[in-house]
C-alpha cells in the first residue's frame, strides 16, 4: 500500500466554521505538526478560516475542554503543554481504559475488523519506510481508535480519542525522536492475540506497549515549534 506524501491545501469550509477549526487543529496535533506551546491567535485563525472571531473563540473553548488547548487570561490560547505529572496521568488512564476495551474487543472482533487492523499496520509500516512522519503518527492513532470502535463502548472511545491526542503532544514534547514510537511488531502482536482470542496475552501486550511509549520520554528535552501557524494548519493528507 502506497502512502502519499502530505501536501499543502486550503481548508474547505464544508461544515460550520467551529468544527472546521476543531478538525484542523486536532489533525495537526495528531500528526505533530502543531507542537505544544504554539500560540493560536484569534485574528490569524479568523483570517485563515474566513470566519469571525466568535467562531474562533467557540472552537478554542471546545478544544480547551478536550485538553488540547490552554486558555490563558490576558495572553490568549496555546496548544497545551502537558507537564511530566500530566504525562504520567495520561498513560495511567490509557492503561486502564485500553485494558477495559481489550476485553470487549476479544469478544466483538470480526474477521473484517482484524483485516482492517492489519491493513492499518501495513500502511503505518509503509509510511515509516517512506519517512512520512505525519502519516505514520496518524495511522498509529487510527490503530488504537480501531480497537476502541470494535469494543462498542462509545463513552470510552471518546475518552481514548482525547487521550491519544494528548499522548501525541506528550511524545512530541518530551521524546527526542519525535515519532509515534509505536513499533510495528507490537501492533501486530496485539492483532494476533485478538485473532487467537487470547485475552490475557492482549492485556499483557497493551501494558507492555504503553510502558514502552512512556519509558521513551525524556522530561529534560522539549520540542520547538516549526513552520508558521498557517502552514501547520493547512498541511493535510492528500
Amino acid at each position: 500500500m502506497k502512502i502519499e506524501k502530505t501536501k499543502k491545501t486550503v481548508p474547505v469550509l464544508d461544515e460550520i466554521p467551529e468544527q472546521t477549526i476543531i478538525n484542523s487543529i486536532t489533525a495537526a496535533v495528531s500528526e505533530q505538526r502543531l507542537p505544544a506551546g504554539t500560540k493560536l491567535g484569534e485574528q490569524m485563525l479568523s483570517d485563515l478560516f474566513n470566519c469571525n472571531r466568535a467562531n474562533v473563540r467557540r472552537a478554542l473553548s471546545t478544544l480547551a475542554t478536550m485538553h488540547v488547548v490552554q486558555l490563558q487570561p490576558n495572553r490568549g490560547a496555546f496548544v497545551s503543554t502537558p507537564s511530566p505529572k500530566e504525562a504520567g496521568d495520561v498513560f495511567e488512564a490509557r492503561r486502564t481504559i485500553e485494558r477495559t476495551l481489550a476485553r470487549k474487543v476479544i469478544k466483538n472482533a470480526r474477521l473484517q475488523d482484524i483485516a482492517d487492523m492489519r491493513a492499518t499496520i501495513a500502511a503505518e509500516a509503509d509510511a515509516r519506510a517512506q519517512g512520512d512522519k505525519p502519516a505514520e503518527l496518524r495511522l498509529s492513532r487510527t490503530f488504537h481508535m480501531q480497537l476502541a470502535m470494535i469494543s462498542g463502548n462509545t463513552v470510552l472511545e471518546r475518552f481514548l480519542s482525547e487521550l491519544t491526542l494528548r499522548t501525541t503532544l506528550i511524545i512530541g514534547l518530551y521524546n527526542k525522536v519525535g515519532s509515534s514510537n509505536c513499533a510495528e511488531d507490537e501492533h501486530l502482536g496485539m492483532v494476533n492475540a485478538i485473532e487467537n482470542r487470547d485475552e490475557e496475552g492482549l492485556l499483557l501486550l497493551i501494558n507492555q506497549h504503553l510502558n514502552h511509549l512512556e519509558s521513551s520520554l525524556d522530561f529534560k528535552c522539549a520540542a520547538k515549534p516549526f513552520f508558521s501557524l498557517a502552514e501547520q494548519l493547512t498541511i493535510v493528507p492528500a
